[in-house]
């Protein structure tokens, strides 16, 4: 066997996962390329407890020519590695070593090596020569510098010895020794192959189910595509010009809940009528104050000038008296009737009082005592005058709700949202079978009720207010006619037809009361001409060529144009999907009332 001399300046290390089996770290080693290869195991690594896994490792290490070292410090690894010859270092910074191998009695590693390829002991003694040449060739064994690192390897020189492959003869008794003989030697001459032939590539069946998988995607999104810009995008807009007149009529309906049936002439329409009552209420925070404290009390004595002939009036209890404190007007009451008489006094003779009378103030308040003696204005009476004090009075100020607050809270309720309402009567109406008139809508004058009255202590007061609201409905067929009268003193329906009477669009206004009947102005505008029907149009065009879908809707009576637009740009015919064909009735002339 010839020897070759391999320089290699690089390394690879591998980390080998707890769960890899011996399959995955062999195509790990082979796939790698550089010439050693540092195995890092894990701690307890399962898959190389075992001699055999071992030497599965070492051969095919062997066989892709890799120096190969494991990077362990399991002690239960190291005598599988020394019987297999293999590299262990401690560290990728340790030295690499070949463990020593245990010895079994009457039993040796180079049997364990050749047992792979163990010919059966009754073939012929040429076959069992055959195979020990081919199998020493396996054995040559590569050599590592041992007095070097993991690292230091990279970058030095190896010598080592081709490694060639071994093969398993077949151990069939039946062949006979020539032909044992022909396969060594077969063995031998493909063992001096150059080091540039090629090694068999395995197929990548994971790249080639990747490519199998995207074809079949792209397959499939042709599909859909394809899909999509014959039956979803293609669409058809079809515009018809009639010779078809829009009636403006302007009628005026009395809509009564008691008539029965239509009056044309008149314009009465039998009316049905829908009513809910709503409780509302409205809160306001009571704005007032008053002192509810205790109110000044005192006396007065009073005078009424120079003695005349005729003496003055009593003074009535209950009349007031004014005084002013602190810039302010404060008026007292007073409690007994005050007589006059005359008193001489320093030669002079003046009506006084017989005795002091009583007082009290009007509000009540410490702001009305007096502190002392002040002079009191007698209400109607400017020929007397009055003096005195009053003491007592307190304050005791608390909120109280005004009349104020009591239409505020109601004016809050008169704010209510009422297009709510509104759309339950409509529903009702609707749910009856007649068409709701929503300018008919009414409601009942509300009678207010505070929970405080005016003038009463509280902090706030709410009102409540019970509305009853109203609509009117009348029924299609009752309107139709209404407005079937009104088009036909513009248009001869002897010779055409209303094909829309209008009513989901007519509006009404100015409604007035008449008795338990509503009268209202009717804006409504009738289409007269010939009835196409757009749906059925759709569906008769639907899958034909531009040329035969506008004869087609040209056979129509009253059609005088049609036109017909496509898309996307790629369309040229009416889409077979009726539901993707749009059919649009040009806007008809206006006829006037004049």
């Amino acid at each position: 066997m010839s020897m070759e001399h391999v320089t290699s300046t690089g390394k690879d290390t591998i980390y080998i996962d707890v769960d890899d089996e011996i399959t995955t770290i062999i195509d790990k080693v082979r796939s790698s390329h550089a010439r050693i290869v540092a195995l890092v195991l894990p701690k307890r690594a399962p898959v190389l407890q075992s001699i055999v896994n071992m030497k599965l490792l070492k051969r095919n290490a062997e066989t892709a020519k890799k120096h190969l070292v494991l990077i362990t410090s399991e002690a239960s690894l190291l005598p599988l590695a020394g019987s297999v010859e293999m590299y262990v270092a401690k560290t990728l910074q340790s030295k690499p070593e070949i463990p020593p191998a245990p010895e079994l009695p009457g039993h040796h590693a180079d049997e364990d090596d050749d047992e792979a390829v163990r010919l059966d002991d009754e073939a012929p003694a040429a076959a069992k020569g055959a195979k020990s040449a081919a199998n020493a060739a396996a054995k040559e064994k590569e050599k590592l510098d041992v007095g070097k690192s993991v690292g230091e390897l990279a970058a030095g020189t190896i010598a080592t010895e081709s490694i060639d492959d071994a093969i398993d003869l077949d151990n069939d008794a039946d062949m006979s020794a020539g032909d044992l003989a022909n396969a060594a030697d077969k063995v031998a001459k493909s063992k001096k192959k150059s080091k540039g032939d090629k090694k068999l590539r395995i197929p990548n069946f994971d790249k080639f189910r990747l490519l199998l998988a995207l074809g079949v995607v792209g397959f499939v999104a042709l599909i859909v595509l394809f899909i999509i810009c014959v039956k979803v995008l293609p669409k058809a807009t079809v515009t018809i010009d009639t010779n078809r007149q829009a009636v403006n009529i302007s009628p005026t309906l009395t809509l009564n809940p008691s008539a029965n049936t239509v009056d044309t002439s008149g314009g009465v329409v039998p009316a049905q009528s829908q009513t809910v009552t709503k409780t509302f209420t409205g809160t306001a925070n009571a704005s007032g104050q008053k002192n509810e404290g205790t109110a000044a009390t005192g006396s007065v004595t009073m005078s009424a000038g120079a003695c005349t002939a005729n003496a003055p009036a009593d003074v009535p209890a209950g009349s007031g008296l004014t005084a002013s404190l602190n810039n302010a007007t404060y008026t007292y009451i007073t409690q007994s009737d005050m007589s006059f008489v005359p008193s001489l006094s320093h030669g002079k003779c003046t009506y006084v009082g017989q005795s002091s009378v009583n007082i009290t103030a009007q509000n009540p308040g410490a702001a009305e005592n007096t502190n002392g003696s002040v002079s009191f204005n007698v209400s109607g009476r400017s020929d007397v005058s009055a003096s005195g004090s009053t003491s007592g009075g307190t304050d005791n100020v608390v909120q109280v709700v005004q009349q104020s607050d009591i239409d505020s809270a109601t004016s809050k309720i008169a704010a209510q949202d009422t297009t709510s309402i509104k759309q339950q009567l409509s529903s009702s109406l609707t749910g009856q079978g007649s068409t709701p008139i929503a300018a008919t809508f009414t409601a009942s004058t509300p009678a207010p009720s505070p929970s405080v009255a005016a003038g009463a202590q509280a902090t706030s007061v709410t009102v409540t207010e019970q509305i009853t609201y109203t609509m009117l409905g009348a029924r299609q067929s009752d309107l139709e006619q209404i407005v079937k009268t009104a088009v036909a003193q513009q248009v001869n329906l002897s010779k055409q037809n209303i094909v829309d009477y209008g009513l989901s669009s007519a509006s009404y206004s100015q409604p007035s009361a008449n008795g338990n009947a509503v009268s209202v102005n009717m804006q409504d505008t009738a289409v007269v001409g010939s009835e196409l029907n757009t749906a059925s149009l759709a569906k008769q065009i639907a899958g034909k060529k531009t040329s035969e879908a506008t004869s087609i809707i040209k056979s129509n009576p009253g059609v005088t144009n049609v036109t017909i637009k496509y898309s996307p740009f790629w369309v040229m015919s009416v889409p077979k999907n009726a539901s993707k064909v749009t059919v649009h009735i040009d806007q008809p002339k206006t006829v006037s009332n004049g």
